[in-house]
């Protein structure tokens, strides 16, 4: 058992340093990210399962605070409503669960960003498709593969793994590396990091 568990962090590790190799696209996001919200923006989140979980806790670090003390900051995640999601894919499938979100309320000059470790989830490839053409960037946080989210994103970060919870986890520290550049320049306090209880 101590075997497998090593093994599996160690996985986690090496998949985390190789992570590093996206350092320009991860500052890239969390540059988008900040302009967004500075010009006035949203930040919108979708994914499935673990994915969505993520999602709204990203979210939620935005809205409330990642380190410092701060203004809420505009960040939904599509994950959240039960009524609609259930509503959208009794009467229109589950592949439009976020497309019809995204159309009633994502605007020019918002935000949207898709989680699939697969990069091939039908909601979330059919919500980008929605905003294509809009002044909505849409940022893509997919696997190795990149599936076809990578192929419609204007940014598509692809973790070096295949293994679906190495992924995540990279998700989860990417975005929080995210939240906390955004916060940043933000708050102007650079290095200050006041911890949280």
């Amino acid at each position: 058992m101590q075997d497998h568990i090593d093994a599996t962090i160690a996985a986690h590790v090496r998949v985390l340093q190789e992570t590093a190799t996206l350092g320009q696209d991860i500052a890239c996001f969390a540059e988008r990210v900040a302009d967004c919200i500075g010009g006035g923006g949203r930040v919108f989140w979708m994914g499935n399962g673990g994915s969505a979980a993520d999602c709204q806790h990203l979210a939620a670090e935005l809205v409330g605070r990642f380190e410092r003390e701060r203004r809420g900051l505009p960040s939904i995640a599509l994950t959240t409503d039960s009524s609609i999601l259930t509503s959208v894919a009794n009467d229109y499938g589950f592949e439009s669960v976020f497309a019809r979100q995204v159309e009633a309320l994502c605007c020019d000059g918002d935000l949207l960003v898709g989680l699939s470790t697969s990069g091939n989830s039908a909601n979330v490839l059919r919500a980008m498709e929605r905003v294509a053409g809009r002044a909505v960037y849409r940022v893509g946080l997919t696997g190795a593969g990149g599936g076809r989210l990578a192929e419609i994103c204007d940014l598509c970060l692809r973790v070096p793994s295949n293994v679906t919870a190495r992924i995540q986890e990279a998700h989860i520290v990417i975005g929080h590396i995210v939240c906390d550049l955004v916060e940043r320049r933000v708050t102007g306090q650079g290095d200050e990091a006041p911890g949280r209880s």
